[in-house]
């Protein structure tokens, strides 16, 4: 019989952690949300779902990060913030009603008093950045750690099965031998933290905020309880903190690193999904090599059997997403201009608008391929690997082979991709000109097919969750890359400023978040009056 390895044991008992962490608390006073207050603001979050559209397991964290940000600029003296706050979340659906301790309202104090101190004290934004930037970055990484203090359970889990993977990846990973002299004496820690960083992106797919929180946690190992002069020190230094941060994430080698981790992280997600679902009777389960068969495969089916769903509901929301502030725009800007500018509104035009990008999502989704029958057996190998102790030795490298290009090589490389660029945007051009569209649709065509070709490629990244084979180059993949790959990268570069100036987004906060949850919480003041009144009645 095979014996466990030391890292599966300690992730078993943190899973059994998390599992008795879940259970109803007795004997506890928690936190109580009037339910009608509750239906009407969870209607109101799922249109905000759709407008403010990430990862399923991203959401609650953008919208505690939401509603933080708005909290704290209506109200800069934050001593009793914490409380109205948690009773919005409970409301939005986004924690349960009647399980949150009230003590965690304390908790959650303590947190916004650390950031808002960190925030206040800074000193002055270098000139790469400005104080509303760090606003923004600290509150993201703050939303973070207030999700965990509310539902320690589901963020122990993650952060279990995270540590698992960095443990057994930072053994395993390997800078090759055609690396070169600047990255083979890459420094012990340095190659760490990139496997650290590398590992929350391919596992989990988490975002930079959470990483930089866990970042943070890494470096400060008592960062939840700080003292005094420890958040003084960090709030004079906080600009040379972020931005070193950045640098990890900027690293030359962040997508080697991420390359391999994303090969092989199906075999930790499958062995997640077996302690999710029997923490506490897996260990006897796994012992044996028939147990830990029976188990995987029953997951890994059920994993193939939702992940065309899954993929389904991810391209549906990001496509709802764009396609709101596209069809915003449309109304906003480009009917108004064509109608008094141009004299005329192009039907077609308007049509294409809306409906290309959808349709191109569309045509990404339904080719996805579904993992070939081989595979299973490949990812049961590498379950093997990570879950029994072995006296093998098993490496993963990172070759970096040496860019000798002479001068020639780049000016020819250089222009092979100048033209791949020009052909890929100028057959839009071209095609938009025939069919006669307006000037201001060429722009608004272009920018939403790239957010839209961006995002369907990482959606066909993700479908690979279960691959531990790398992807194959066919010939028409040889073809059609030099085209595509200038509008993704557009797309890429885009997505990054759509989470700051989504113009449907700022329309929402400004015109419809505040005054409509503020109707919300009259309403519940409201309910809670009529209920007092009614038990005075004897």
């Amino acid at each position: 019989m095979p014996n466990l390895s030391p890292a599966t044991k300690k992730l078993i008992q943190k899973y059994q952690d998390c599992h008795k962490l879940s259970q109803p608390k007795t004997g506890v006073a928690t936190i109580h949300v009037d339910e009608v207050a509750s239906r009407v603001e969870v209607f109101y979050e799922g249109i905000r779902r759709v407008v403010d559209w990430r990862e399923k397991h991203l959401m609650r964290r953008i919208a505690i990060e939401r509603i933080l940000k708005r909290r704290l600029f209506l109200k800069k003296h934050n001593n009793n913030i914490a409380e109205p706050f948690v009773l919005e979340l409970i409301r939005g659906g986004h924690f349960p009603n009647n399980t949150i301790e009230q003590s965690k309202i304390k908790d959650v104090q303590k947190i916004l008093d650390k950031y808002t101190y960190v925030l206040m004290h800074s000193p002055q934004a270098p000139k790469a950045k400005t104080k509303s930037e760090l606003y923004t970055y600290f509150l993201g990484v703050a939303a973070c750690e207030i999700e965990e203090i509310l539902d320690p359970a589901s963020y122990g889990r993650a952060n279990a099965l995270i540590e698992y993977m960095y443990l057994v990846m930072r053994e395993r990973i390997r800078i090759g031998k055609k690396a070169g002299a600047r990255f083979k004496e890459m420094s012990e820690r340095k190659k760490n933290i990139q496997i650290y960083i590398a590992v929350h992106q391919a596992l989990l797919k988490l975002d930079s905020p959470l990483i930089t929180y866990n970042l943070l946690r890494h470096y400060y190992f008592n960062w939840a309880n700080l003292s005094a002069e420890e958040l003084a020190e960090i709030a004079k230094n906080i600009y040379v903190i972020w931005r070193g941060i950045e640098k990890e994430f900027s690293h030359p080698l962040a997508g080697k690193f991420y390359k391999v981790c994303e090969r092989y992280d199906a075999p930790f997600l499958l062995v997640g999904d077996v302690l999710s679902g029997d923490p506490l009777g897996t260990e006897e389960n796994i012992s044996s090599l028939e147990g830990l068969v029976g188990l995987i495969k029953k997951v890994y089916i059920h994993r193939l059997k939702t992940l065309k769903s899954r993929l389904s509901r991810a391209a549906t929301y990001s496509t709802l997403s764009i396609f709101t502030t596209n069809v915003f725009s449309l109304y906003a800007l480009e009917i108004p201009f064509t109608k008094y500018v141009m004299g005329h509104i192009n039907s077609l035009a308007a049509i294409i608008d809306v409906a290309g990008p959808t349709f191109l999502m569309f045509l990404i989704v339904v080719t996805i391929r579904p993992p070939k029958k081989g595979n299973f057996r490949l990812v049961m190998a590498e379950v093997q690997k990570i879950v029994y102790e072995s006296t093998k030795r098993y490496v993963y490298e990172i070759e970096i082979y040496p860019r000798s290009r002479n001068l020639a090589s780049k000016i020819i490389i250089g222009f092979l991709y100048l033209v791949s660029f020009c052909i890929c945007f100028g057959a839009f051009i071209g095609v938009m000109y025939v069919l006669e569209f307006p000037p201001l649709s060429y722009l608004l065509l272009i920018i939403f097919t790239s957010l839209i070709a961006f995002t369907g490629t990482q959606i066909r990244q993700r479908a690979r969750e279960l691959h531990v084979t790398e992807a194959k180059d066919r010939l028409f993949h040889i073809i059609i890359d030099p085209l595509s790959l200038p509008i993704i990268q557009a797309g890429k570069w885009l997505s990054m400023r759509w989470k700051k100036y989504n113009i449907v987004t700022v329309v929402f906060n400004l015109l419809i978040d505040t005054p409509f949850l503020m109707f919300v919480e009259f309403l519940e003041q409201w309910r809670y009056f009529i209920k007092e009144k009614k038990e005075e009645i004897r």
